[in-house]
């Protein structure tokens, strides 16, 4: 029930999307996908169309509504409703993605495919498609096999991983509140589950010290610690990430993790401060508040959530969420992280900082910008919490120290600065605990310190934004959007193109609009708006303003670039993939600078806490080193961040992201948000629509049914597929390509699914799935096969055992019977008595005996040859050996030579070394006095280098001071700006106050003396500036100096570093060695493992031969059980024949005791008693030892099968420790490992540190540099100010303008100066050159000073000139200011005209758009037709197989039908044996019963006859001798009626067992027949629902095609260029149509036959039944008729113990006669006078007792006969079960040529095929003609409306014809069994013609070899003809034969050969 419920979030249910009705519906109304302003698109039926306008009628609203055509698209058939992947949709727009997409998601599916990419709905509340059921569901399928799911797509990039060993990666993407961390989420469970590397080594209880090890609940348990620091309640969403991530999950070559790491980018840290109303800020703040015990409070310091400023909202609840318990297992997660106590509580401390920083209130003083904390107590609780000085705290951010030259100067910080900078350092503190959490988890999540074999990256970043107004993260957002759309075109479409261009596949290249890098340039080449905003950052001065200033002026002719209207907000706009964004600059150069408070992070560096320190620690901020200690000799400063701004960072971050996802292959998710309120089941059908082109959705599904995204090599795909193709490819060497196109020829695929390349083939999707599919089949049928020939052999084999003991059996018991015959017969007894003492035997043994010696003879002399040619060979082998001794000899002697001299040459160079060794010792100590003497130099270099660092450090300061005095001087600057602009507007005035001016003139001139007394002051501060430019070269030479010390250092830096580079490779060699050692532990494991897997298999199958032996003794024990039975009948029988021997014995003691003849009679028959009991004795006692040796055979058994069960229990436990042993030297090596890594990450730490410390000298040289160019500056503002002098001079002159331009130009040659001066200091690298540069630059920037300071005295020299000629210019001025209204009135005219254009060209855009848009949707139903014809070919060609199959499996039933009437038949010939077998039984068991009845009447008349001698005996001396014959008479009698009923007995006894027998078999045949009978029904069921199913399937397929065919047609009517035309294709379609209308019919007649062929199958079933019914009557009669005989049989034995009792009181009787003999002892004369007589009678007793005798063998033998008919009843049950054996092979042979005959049929519908193939390609020829006269009707469809309508018409009559066209299809079946008939026919011809062919070429090579001969012949007789002697004539012939033989050119260089040549010419 569970799987169910999960499956129904999965799958589709087929019947509701099958409806017919809803098929007719849409078939019948016309449905289109109409625009509509809330819903997107809703369903309409088009009732009309005139032009461009189309009447049509909504579904919903009934509402008529007209349409233009090019906003009307078209609507897929019901049958595509709720497909699993769009790229399947026929008609493929915006319209139908979207209903599908709210089709499914109504239903509860919430994944689609879309292409090569998964499309996910966000459900809002829980699916149970997450189980572990689930997730077995999916593990190792296929895509196509299951469902779409997040699983599928992440199987199915785990097993490429494993397959092609290439990395993946799966990125979801989507906006927030998509469900994009949840599937992250999901995705790293299913890896987690499939991955585990330990699942098996699970224990019951589970600790967090015991899952600290486990790495799969690691990685799971990472997401609730980001989730909680990194997540937050938005408006869209209650769990939203406000980060990115990419999680990297490294796996070893087995598939199993073996680390993790997670890289996050943009963590939005001003949520800390500020949040929006109804939002959170980060979970982990209403966590610590609500989850932490009161203890907990108190150590942290926390409050209640509303006493907090930056939690805007209070405490805002979650739904459904407790934040006390997401707390606790936030803390247990960290715990499980491998997190202590204290790394909690320090990140719980700076929690609770984050908060308190804006609790912290400021006021600002009244009098000064100074701002005061009145109330520090909640700096005492920052501080207390971050480890600091509450005074050092409040001064570093009220007034932070700024050092100007050697002093320090306290900044006064105003109330909004001093906010500011508590707000950046509440964001940074947050953002560097972030950091540390997600390092710390990267720690413990790669704890092995090795690279796996290969991983899948895991990306969850925000997707595409556009808001009303967009920021500084909405473009950083967009722009990685963009980088990622373009890595999906490129995979997708433009690499795919790019791949057939180089496969030479002929494909026309299309281009959809999707190439990004335009936009991506805009964003991040140099002068993009990344860079000018890096750019702006440098400048002081630069404001928002100047950074949209400078973007429009950049890249105002950018096509992606635009300006916004004058109306909007908005400061820029760019034209993104997903449409235009505005983007508001306010704040930017803010963001991407993130200013910090120096001075408070130089505190926290110094903290007490050292979880603070060791967060701060690479803090890289301006001026940070001042207080910093230092670490080595050269001081541990970095300062290569100090510029990194946030967008260099974040660029650099998303390159090598990119980077890693181009080397992966990418596996997308887009995930779609389907609301904004939250809601489960609603949809916004606009915002989906939006999300689904901001995804790239539609462009992606185009790209996949265009492209072929299938390909394969050719050598894989020939070693893959070529068992679907047996005997196509011949052995020996063959072309890859050639052999894969023979392969595809064989496979007989459609051309338009595959394009073959230069080195791989290309299949469209679906197809290499559709191989796969086939290829398990071949695979399970070749299996199959193979284990059927493997059955049978074994079944053959064990046959011909049974038969062998069957047949050693029969020998026995032959044997054994002649035996039993022949020991009692005195003739046998004499010749085995006689046989030894034969003179032939003694022969025979003789014989014997001189055989054994020959054998014995001959075997010693095989014997000894053996020995003889043994030592022969050890005799060459010790040859051989002495040999190869002797060289080994002669070359040890060479060797030692050598050797020796070797030895000489190495004590000579010994000597050479050793006297080396002494130089270079002597060379060590000089280097070692040297090296102290540099350690000298070092350490002063060092002092020297602390002074430098002092000096630069006030040079720095002095540069600050500066850059504050430069800001003054820019608001001075910009004051005097805005005084000019007052002066120009006063401009105007300037003609009234003419004479004002004459008289301030005066004035003017006066002032301007002054200002030449300010001028020589100036000329004197020029001179002091020039003394300090002297000062700086002196220091500038001193700098030099320096650096060639620095110089010096960096060389042994650089020694040092290789050294360490040499150490760290070495390492690293190890680091492999020890890896190696891993992988060979791990194979050994593996091979462990393996073992114990093979044990366990041996376990399994001694299992299973205790179970059968088991068995074997179960059936002994009621073979046993059986033997019991029959002994207690035998004892049964023996006592009733003691009981009757005791009987006679009584009597013959009575009466024959007087004589001695009687006593040796008596003693006789004792003494074969006692041999009776004897035998009885000994056959118990073999009973008794038989069941003994069978119960020690079964304890025996039991015992060894414990024993080995011991065994494998001893064998699992060794494995088990070896396992145990192998985990822990496992351990140790990952230890070892540990270690190692620990001691590069030391070396690389150094290395580094070295690095960090010659970097930072090259930096403090080029801020040196920097400080000259800030003095040169200073020297540029002096400048400034002579300027600025100059223009107040002028303030009250006409000509300001033209000043203020001569300024202007002034400060743009400044700015070059300086521009100049930056790119001298960049291009400073080498330090030499760099000084060199420098000195030429002072020099150049002193001829520059010098030239300015001529420039100026020109100016002051213009100025007295210009005011002689301001009269001049007033009356210009006046002149202007009339240009200048003219100008005005000209210019409004122009914007008027302006205007106008501008709204012509919106309307003629308009128009272009519509008309665009038009084209794309030509272009798009050109496409879908074209996808359209694809997909009807593919139905057609599967049509056909499907006709196919159908004839076979129509071929199959008849054949099946004819083999059950078979056995029917055999049943029914059965069962009348059966009936005339049981006939003839029950007549003789009625003459049995007649026989029965005569016995009983004549024992009644001999009793009656007894009982008249009784009352008859008045004399008794008379009527003794009459008595005794009498007696005797009757004994007699009385013995043959007990013999004739023993016999009867037996009789009945056998005809009941025969009976027994006849019943088992009569049910066992039944139940059999019954059981196949019931097989066979359900067998000819099913097919017959098959087959119904597939005629509906058919006849549904047939429906739609006729249906599609139909709409196909009356597209093609709309683009079709000739009406004549179009009539002819419009009869080959009708034409078609008929043909498919007859296959129908044939198919319905088809149908018909085989219903009343099942029909006749019933009735005969119903016959059998009936006959089985009467079978079972006759039966039970039969038992009816047993039970009588039974009863009668037991009235007999009850009349036989009658007559028993009856001969019982006989013998007494006869007793008292012998009493009353002897009470007559008076007569005994009378008595001795018959003493003769009763000699006679002696006599005659002697012979009864002989009689008796008999008659005791004759029970013997019956016992014997007994035990006979016992084992022959045995040998009848093994024959059965053997015949059993045979019946089963027999069906499997029966199922092998059932199949033979499926191949042979499927050979014979190749025929069938190449026919169909023949239609096909006319079809395709006609599809190319269609398609290319649709190009040219495209252009004229306007022209064929009317024609079109007309055609419309007719298409309707051509519906109605097709009801006619229906019924003809009866006639077209007979027509096509004509045709079957004729191709059978025609197949027989050709096979006659094939043997006649064969036949004649065989005629014809006998007649070529025959031609040849004789033309041997007469070249022979040529030659002879030719020379006249025999000699020659005899030479020629053997030179041409050998020139016969030869294969070149004749080799005869005779003249008599060239003459034969001649004439054979």
């Amino acid at each position: 029930m569970a799987g169910e419920i999960e499956l129904k979030y999965l799958t589709v249910d087929k019947k509701v999307v099958n409806d017919p009705t809803s098929q007719a519906e849409w078939s019948a109304k016309k449905l289109v996908w109409v625009p509509h302003e809330i819903q997107g698109f809703c369903a309409a039926s088009v009732k009309s169309e005139k032009g461009d306008e189309v009447t049509v009628e909504l579904q919903d609203s009934g509402k008529r509504v007209i349409v233009h055509l090019d906003d009307i698209q078209r609507m897929n058939p019901p049958k595509f409703n709720k497909v699993e992947d769009m790229a399947e949709l026929t008609c493929l727009n915006e319209a139908s993605v979207l209903f599908n997409l709210k089709d499914r998601y109504y239903s509860g599916l919430i994944y689609t495919y879309s292409g090569l990419f998964c499309v996910v709905v966000n459900p809002y509340k829980k699916l149970p498609i997450y189980t572990e059921k689930v997730v077995e569901l999916y593990k190792g399928k296929k895509r196509h096999e299951v469902p779409p799911h997040i699983f599928a797509v992440t199987d199915a990039a785990y097993m490429s991983m494993l397959q092609d060993r290439e990395d993946q990666s799966i990125l979801c993407t989507g906006e927030s509140g998509a469900g994009k961390t949840e599937n992250t989420k999901k995705v790293i469970q299913y890896l987690a589950y499939v991955a585990c590397s330990a699942r098996g080594a699970k224990t019951s209880t589970i600790t967090v010290q015991s899952l600290q090890g486990e790495l799969e609940t690691q990685l799971l348990q990472a997401n609730p610690i980001l989730e909680a620091f990194g997540n937050a309640k938005t408006v869209k969403n209650d769990n939203s990430s406000r980060f990115g991530k990419f999680i990297r999950i490294n796996f070893d070559t087995s598939g199993f993790i073996a680390g993790a790491s997670i890289e996050t980018y943009l963590l939005e840290k001003a949520r800390v401060v500020r949040q929006a109303p109804t939002e959170r800020t980060f979970h982990i703040f209403y966590q610590a508040l609500q989850g932490t015990t009161s203890q907990q409070k108190k150590e942290y310091l926390f409050e209640a959530s509303n006493m907090y400023t930056y939690l805007s909202g209070g405490h805002i609840p979650l739904p459904g969420v407790d934040d006390s318990v997401e707390f606790a297992s936030t803390v247990d997660a960290m715990r499980i992280m491998g997190m202590n106590d204290d790394d909690i509580a320090s990140v719980m401390k700076i929690v609770s900082a984050c908060l308190l920083f804006g609790n912290m209130t400021f006021k600002q003083e009244r009098n000064s910008d100074q701002a005061t904390l009145p109330d520090n107590t909640v700096a005492q609780k920052v501080c207390r919490l971050l480890g600091l000085n509450v005074t050092d705290f409040t001064k570093a951010l009220l007034r932070p120290k700024i050092k100007v030259g050697r002093d320090y100067v306290h900044k006064a910080q105003t109330k909004d600065q001093v906010e500011f900078s508590t707000q950046a350092l509440g964001k940074a503190l947050y953002e560097r605990n972030f950091k540390w959490i997600v390092s710390r988890i990267n720690r413990s999540l790669d704890r092995s310190k090795r690279q796996g074999a290969s991983f899948i990256g895991i990306l969850d970043i925000a997707g595409f934004e556009i808001f009303l107004m967009n920021s500084f993260e909405q473009l950083c957002i967009n722009y990685t959007n963009e980088k990622l759309q373009q890595l999906f075109n490129h995979t997708m479409f433009i690499l795919e193109q790019e791949e057939y261009r180089k496969e030479g596949i002929v494909w026309k290249f299309i281009d959809f609009g999707l190439d990004l890098q335009p936009c991506i340039d805009l964003i991040e080449k140099p002068m993009g708006i990344l860079a000018l905003l890096d750019e702006e950052c440098w400048f002081p001065k630069a404001t928002d303003k100047t950074l949209v200033d400078k973007l429009m002026t950049q890249h105002s002719n950018h096509f992606k670039f635009c300006k916004p209207d004058i109306r909007e907000k908005a400061d820029f706009q760019v034209i993104h993939y997903a449409g235009k964004v505005d983007y508001c600059a306010k704040n930017w150069l803010l963001k991407n600078m993130d200013p910090l408070n120096e001075n408070v992070i130089q505190l926290m560096q110094n903290s007490s806490d050292p979880f603070i320190v060791n967060i701060w620690r690479d803090a890289t901020i301006v001026g940070m080193g001042a207080t910093m200690s230092n670490d080595t000799a050269f001081g541990s400063r970095t300062r290569k961040g100090m510029f990194r701004t946030v967008s260099q960072t974040y660029k650099e971050q998303l390159s090598k992201l990119m980077v890693t996802l181009r080397n992966t292959n990418p596996n997308f998710v887009r995930c779609i948000i389907p609301n904004h309120e939250k809601k489960a089941g609603k949809i916004d059908s606009l915002l989906v629509l939006d999300q689904l082109r901001c995804n790239g959705v539609l462009e992606g599904i185009r790209i996949c049914r265009q492209g072929f995204p299938n390909r394969i090599v050719f050598q894989e795909f020939r070693q893959r597929y070529e068992l679907l193709t047996p005997n196509v490819i011949p052995k020996g060497f063959m072309d890859g390509r050639k052999a894969v196109e023979n392969m595809i020829l064989a496979l007989e695929l459609d051309p338009n699914l595959y394009r073959i390349g230069q080195s791989k083939i290309f299949f469209r999707a679906g197809v290499l799935a559709h191989l796969e599919e086939e290829r398990d089949l071949k695979l399970t049928e070749i299996i199959v096969l193979f284990q059927a020939q493997c059955r049978g052999m074994l079944a053959r084999r064990n046959y011909q055992k049974r038969l062998q003991q069957l047949s050693a059996i029969r020998i026995i018991q032959r044997n054994c019977l002649a035996y039993l015959k022949l020991r009692n017969w005195p003739w046998w007894r004499l010749f085995t008595k006689v046989k030894p003492l034969l003179q032939v035997t003694r022969q025979d043994e003789e014989m014997h005996a001189k055989e054994d010696e020959l054998k014995k003879t001959k075997d010693k002399l095989e014997k000894q040859e053996q020995d003889l040619t043994e030592l022969e060979r050890k005799q060459q082998q010790l040859v051989e050996e002495k040999n190869i001794l002797a060289e080994q000899l002669q070359a040890e002697a060479e060797l030692s030579a050598e050797a020796e001299e070797m030895r000489v040459r190495l004590a000579a160079k010994k000597q050479e070394l050793e006297e080396i060794l002494h130089d270079l010792e002597a060379r060590i100590e000089e280097e070692e006095e040297r090296n102290q003497i540099l350690m000298n130099e070092k350490k002063k270099q060092t002092l020297n280098v602390q002074d430098l660092e002092e000096q630069l450090e006030e040079e720095e300061q002095a540069r600050q001071k500066l850059q504050l005095e430069k800001v003054t001087a820019d608001a001075k600057i910009k004051k005097l700006e805005e005084d000019v602009a007052v002066i120009e507007d006063s401009y105007a005035k300037t003609s009234k106050e003419k004479k004002t001016l004459e008289d301030r003139l005066h004035e003017v001139s006066n002032h301007l003396a002054e200002e030449e007394e300010k001028a020589k002051s100036l000329s004197k501060l020029k001179v002091k500036h020039e003394s300090q430019l002297q000062n700086l070269d002196d220091k500038l030479r001193r700098e030099g100096k320096t650096r060639t010390d620095l110089e010096k250092l960096r060389r042994k830096l650089e020694a040092e570093i290789s050294d360490l580079r040499e150490q760290i490779a070495e390492l690293k060699q190890q680091i492999h060695e020890l890896q190696a050692q891993l992988a060979r532990r791990e194979e050994e494991l593996n091979i462990a493992l393996a073992r114990c897997d093979e044990e366990t298999a041996a376990k399994i199958a001694t299992q299973k031969a205790l179970r059968e032996i088991e068995n074997q003794l179960q059936e002994t024990q009621e073979d046993l059980e059986s033997e019991k039975e029959a002994r207690n009948k035998a004892e049964k029988h023996k006592r009733d024949l003691s009981e009757e021997l005791e009987a006679l014995k009584s009597e013959l003691e009575d009466s024959l005791d007087t004589t001695a003849a009687q006593q040796e009679l008596r003693n006789k028959r004792e003494s074969e008693l006692n041999h009776l009991k004897k035998t009885v004795e000994q056959e118990s006692h073999t009973h008794e030892v038989q069941i003994s040796e069978m119960r020690q055979k079964h304890g025996g058994i039991v015992d060894h099968l414990n024993d080995q069960l011991d065994a494998i229990k001893r064998a699992k436990a060794t494995i088990d420790k070896t396992k145990q042993a192998m985990e822990a030297e496992n351990i140790d090596m990952a230890n070892e490992i540990k270690t190692l890594g620990a001691a590069k990450q030391e070396s690389e730490r150094k290395r580094k540190v070295l690095e960090s410390q010659n970097q930072e000298y090259n930096i403090r040289v080029s801020e040196l540099d920097r400080v000259k160019v800030e003095l040169q500056d200073r020297l540029g503002k002096v400048s400034n100010e002579l300027e600025n002098v100059t223009v107040q001079l002028e303030e009250a002159e006409q000509k300001a303008a033209h000043f203020s331009k001569s300024s202007s130009s002034l400060e743009a040659q400044l700015s070059d100066i300086q521009e100049s001066l930056s790119e001298e200091t960049r291009l400073k690298l080498g330090l030499s050159s760099k000084l060199r540069q420098a000195e030429e630059d002072r020099e150049n920037l002193q001829d520059q000073l010098d030239e300015e300071e001529e420039a100026r005295k020109g100016l002051e020299k213009q100025v007295n000139s210009l005011n002689s000629h301001i009269g001049d210019l007033k009356k210009k001025c006046e002149e202007d200011n009339a240009l200048i209204d003219n100008l005005e009135d000209g210019k409004k005219k122009m914007g008027k005209d302006m205007e106008a254009l501008t709204g012509r060209m919106e309307e003629v855009q308009a128009h272009n758009d519509k008309l665009e848009k038009s084209k794309k949707r030509l272009q798009a139903e050109v496409d879908d037709l074209v996808v359209n014809l694809d997909s009807e070919k593919a139905r057609l060609t599967s049509l056909e197989k499907r006709q196919r199959k159908f004839d076979q499996t129509l071929n199959e039933e008849k054949a099946q039908k004819e083999r059950l009437m078979q056995e029917k038949e055999a049943a029914e010939k059965e069962l009348r044996d059966r009936e005339t077998k049981i006939f003839s039984l029950t007549r003789e068991l009625d003459e049995m019963q007649d026989s029965m009845a005569d016995i009983e009447r004549n024992y009644k008349v001999q009793k009656s006859e007894l009982e008249d001698l009784m009352s008859s005996k008045d004399d008794v001396g008379k009527n003794v001798h009459e008595l005794e014959k009498a007696k005797r008479a009757l004994d007699t009698q009385v013995g043959e009626m007990r013999a004739q009923l023993e016999e009867l007995e037996d009789e009945l006894q056998a005809t009941e067992d025969a009976k027994l027998r006849l019943e088992v078999n009569m049910q066992a045949a039944k139940t059999n027949y019954e059981r196949e009978l019931q097989s066979k029904e359900e067998q000819n069921e099913e097919k017959r629902r098959a087959i119904l199913r597939q005629l509906r399937e058919m006849e549904a397929e047939l429906e739609d095609e006729r249906r599609q065919r139909t709409a196909a047609v009356n597209a093609k009517k709309k683009l079709e260029a000739d009406i004549h035309d179009l009539g002819g294709q419009l009869e080959m379609a009708s034409k078609v149509k008929e043909d498919s209308l007859r296959q129908l019919k044939k198919l319905q007649a088809q149908m018909k036959e085989y219903m009343h062929d099942l029909d006749e199958a019933k009735q005969g079933k119903d016959d059998m039944a009936h006959l089985a019914k009467e079978n079972e009557r006759k039966n039970k009669s039969l038992e009816a008729e047993a039970m009588q005989l039974q009863e009668e049989l037991a009235s007999a034995q009850r009349a036989c113990k009658h007559a028993q009792s009856e001969r019982d009181e006989l013998a007494e009787e006869l007793n008292s006669n012998s009493s009353n003999r002897n009470m007559l002892a008076d007569e005994k004369r009378r008595l001795e006078q018959r003493i003769q007589a009763l000699e006679e009678d002696l006599e005659d007793e002697q012979n009864t007792c002989e009689l008796l005798a008999d008659k005791e063998r004759k029970l013997s033998a019956q016992v014997d006969q007994m035990s006979a008919e016992l084992s022959a009843e045995r040998s009848s049950a093994h024959r059965s079960e053997n015949a059993r054996i045979m019946l089963e092979r027999q069906n499997k042979e029966l199922k092998a040529k059932l199949q033979e005959l499926e191949s042979s049929a499927k050979t014979r519908s190749k025929a069938v095929i190449s026919q169909l193939e023949s239609k096909i390609a006319n079809l395709e020829e006609q599809l190319e003609n269609e398609s290319k006269e649709r190009h040219v009707a495209s252009k004229a469809s306007r022209r064929l409306e009317k024609k079109l309508k007309e055609m419309v018409i007719q298409a309707e009559d051509e519906r109605r014809h097709a009801d006619q066209y229906k019924e003809q299809v009866d006639k077209v079946n007979a027509r096509v069994k004509g045709l079957k008939r004729q191709l059978d026919e025609a197949e027989e011809e050709v096979s006659r013609a094939n043997a006649g062919k064969r036949k004649l070429q065989r005629e014809l090579d006998d007649q070529m070899e025959a031609n040849e001969s004789l033309s041997r012949e007469i070249n022979q007789l040529k030659n002879k003809l030719r020379r006249g002697d025999t000699s020659r004539t005899s030479r020629a012939y053997s030179r041409r034969m050998a020139a016969d033989k030869d294969a070149g050119s004749g080799g005869t260089d005779s003249p008599d050969a060239s003459l034969a040549d001649e004439e054979d010419d």
